[in-house]
């Protein structure tokens, strides 16, 4: 399988601080692909050297194949983020939200779109209210429908699920599913719910001290730690002695 996403050497230094020290992985196209770590592990420094929000200290990113630091741009149009931890403008209305965002990625068929991702992520009733008084469960969902204005190819998701209750947990993860299988969307996934992780990355890369500690499908792992599950795993690697 072609590789989407290249991640080589990378690292990241603020002042003495090592946050990320020399990682290298590969994500195939059409995978979801978990990355996993306790916290302060270099995760979310990770993705926002991949969406360009700071810049490695040495190291290259590759993403459709190019270069960021040389199609910034043209990589850019074709991915999307989300986060329960990313604030949309509370002075906004729901569909306010989205129709700004869709006009910034350049959507034609805005409304139909708008329509659609309301339907898909159960956001219909909620169109005419203001940002501000969504629950976080809300907002996490408003911030998937966001994040798919452009359809991208490349999707990165930071704790997707965090602030959902089972419910909708369960319908949001059978959603990630069928675009993976229907649009041939790639996911880059973090969240600490291993039993989560489980159903539904391909792949998992466990990020340590700012360097892969091991990667593999679940499956995989769980055998060669020699562990009933996922969550055992990422006990043992968060616990591992320097």
């Amino acid at each position: 399988m072609t590789a989407i996403l290249e991640v080589n050497n990378l690292v990241k230094k603020f002042g003495n601080f090592v946050a990320v020290d020399g990682i290298s992985f590969k994500m195939e196209e059409g995978t979801i692909t978990g990355l996993l770590g306790p916290n302060g592990a270099g995760k979310t420094t990770t993705i926002q050297m991949i969406l360009d929000i700071i810049s490695p200290t040495s190291g290259e990113i590759k993403i459709f194949g190019k270069p960021m630091h040389r199609h910034r741009d043209e990589i850019l149009s074709k991915m999307n983020f989300s986060s329960p931890y990313v604030h949309l403008p509370n002075t906004l209305k729901v569909w306010e939200n989205l129709y700004t965002f869709a006009r910034l990625y350049g959507v034609k068929d805005i409304k139909g779109k708008i329509g659609e991702l309301s339907k898909q992520f159960d956001l219909e009733e909620l169109l005419p209210k203001m940002t501000s008084q969504l629950s976080s469960g809300q907002l996490t969902r408003l911030n998937m429908a966001k994040a798919m204005l452009n359809e991208p190819k490349l999707l990165l998701l930071d704790e997707p699920t965090a602030s959902l209750d089972p419910d909708i947990a369960d319908r949001t993860r059978m959603i990630f599913k069928k675009l993976q299988k229907e649009n041939g969307i790639s996911i880059l996934y973090t969240s600490h719910n291993m039993e989560e992780v489980e159903e539904i990355c391909d792949r998992v890369i466990f990020i340590q001290r700012g360097k892969v500690k091991d990667e593999g499908t679940p499956d995989e792992l769980i055998k060669k730690y020699g562990h009933k599950d996922l969550n055992d795993v990422f006990l043992t690697i968060a616990r591992e002695k320097v």
